[in-house]
């Protein structure tokens, strides 16, 4: 019976293990593609005509904010100063309980004022709408609320703007100065299909000089943690959501940076707020209301660096993110569970649904499970070691294989990390990560399952070191 089932299980981790690599070397060329084309196709734009057009989509950037005191002020500076003519901030303080308000307050010079605005999206009490006494900040805006979460305060942002798109975004995070036009771009270009959204590079801004609000000079992080999620974002954006934009399987904008047609967001009933993924689960739940309204749509990537982020430096805040993160996949999969395998969906049903299912939810899990399996075969005395050494070694080099595309990717395209000794440390990074990192992250994943199963569905306070400090 022993031999029987050590059979089925050594061939499912055989198929699997084929399964992943043929899946993660199809995604590697349709991103070579993808980046392919974008690099030629933008490589001539001129950008200061969609800053001189009169016909230039109006932009509301949306930034919740909750105890941001240390970096509140930067970043509004960041978002006010961006490039692009018709567009508004507003920052929506979600019930801080520091100074963040007085803050802004006094140096912005706000006054409580009357604004008219309709609540098409559920929100939490809005107790006032401040504007600048100063004509120099009228492209300000900041909404004073009763705490109720990111989700909650986007809906209230949501409620407040009035522009044809807007943009979601992190009030900790820094924006590139032109992110505006190179994310508004494919909304002026569609004809047949209605871009509905628009997603960019997230970039770790650990370790990079910053003033005033502006990446100075990009460092690579000096701890090994974020330095490890530097080689994990390059290969998710640019060899993951890249590819999945050219299959048209996207499910994904990061909550970090988005921006999104106003109307279809409120049409489609704005942000959930009983979930903790809020930026995947809108996503998809566009893209059903897109297909069940019968209108032709697409979901776009920008492979350009648009918005860097600071990433966390301790195991600790990690692993809330990471359980953040399960949880909010599972919500979100358990929600629009009718797409799977759902010709009406096309893609999305048949490719991206799926996809997300196996390879970023069950994967962690199963490879959980065969590292139980594989302490049971040497407890045992059964392990089959050089069908595991073989096995392993395969994997390991596939994994790094992949990292190392991603670092050449980044190279080849927008070259951010301009010391050779950056990009040496960062393929050495791609040497340690499936064996110091990757574990880590599998396990957090696990955490993040039990905490779902055990209702503990708490956000987990993010705490900030600073981006000089790590």
């Amino acid at each position: 019976m022993f031999d029987i089932l050590k059979f089925f299980v050594l061939h499912a981790v055989f198929i699997i293990t084929a399964l992943i690599f043929s899946v993660y070397l199809i995604l590697t060329v349709f991103s070579a593609i993808s980046l392919r084309k974008y690099l030629r196709k933008n490589s001539y734009v001129d950008y200061n005509s969609i800053v001189s057009s009169p016909l230039a989509p109006t932009l509301s950037v949306i930034a919740p904010a909750f105890n941001e005191s240390r970096t509140i002020l930067d970043n509004i500076r960041t978002l006010l100063s961006l490039y692009y003519n018709n567009y508004e901030v507003i920052v929506v303080n979600d019930g801080s309980s520091d100074d963040s308000l007085e803050k802004m307050i006094e140096t912005y010079e706000l006054e409580k004022v009357n604004y008219y605005f309709d609540y098409r999206l559920p929100c939490k009490r809005i107790r006032g709408v401040y504007k600048s006494q100063n004509r120099s900040f009228k492209k300000l805006t900041v909404i004073d609320k009763v705490n109720g979460g990111k989700a909650d305060s986007l809906n209230a942002g949501l409620n407040v703007s009035k522009n044809e798109l807007v943009v979601s975004i992190d009030a900790d995070s820094i924006m590139e100065p032109d992110a505006l036009l190179k994310l508004v771009k494919p909304f002026t270009e569609s004809k047949e299909k209605k871009v509905i959204g628009a997603g960019g590079v997230i970039r770790i801004a650990n370790s990079c000089e910053i003033s005033g609000g502006h990446i100075k000079k990009v460092h690579l992080p000096k701890k090994f943690l974020p330095r490890a999620q530097v080689m994990e974002y390059t290969r998710a954006f640019l060899m993951g959501r890249m590819a999945w934009s050219e299959l048209d399987g996207l499910l994904l904008i990061s909550g970090a940076l988005g921006m999104f047609n106003r109307e279809i967001v409120i049409q489609s009933g704005g942000y959930r707020t009983d979930t903790v993924g809020e930026d995947m689960e809108l996503v998809v739940r566009m893209r059903r209301y897109m297909v069940d309204n019968n209108m032709s749509y697409d979901v776009v990537y920008i492979p350009d660096p648009l918005c860097w982020t600071e990433v966390p430096s301790t195991l600790k805040v990690l692993a809330r993110q990471r359980s953040r993160w399960t949880r909010g996949t599972l919500e979100t999969l358990i929600i629009h569970r009718k797409l799977l395998f759902n010709r009406r969906y096309g893609k999305l049903g048949m490719l991206g649904y799926p996809y997300w299912l196996m390879f970023e939810y069950l994967a962690p899990i199963i490879e959980f499970l065969g590292i139980l399996w594989f302490i049971f075969l040497v407890i045992s005395g059964k392990l089959n070691w050089p069908f595991f050494l073989l096995l392993f070694g395969f994997v390991y080099f596939f994994a790094v294989s992949l990292s190392i595309w991603s670092v050449l990717f980044e190279e080849v395209t927008f070259h951010k990390y301009e010391k050779r000794r950056d990009v040496f440390r960062l393929i050495g990074t791609a040497f340690l990560e499936p064996i110091f990192y990757h574990p880590l992250i599998m396990l957090m994943s696990i955490k993040g399952n039990i905490d779902k199963l055990f209702k503990r569905n708490t956000w987990g306070r993010m705490e900030r070191k600073g981006f000089d400090k790590s």
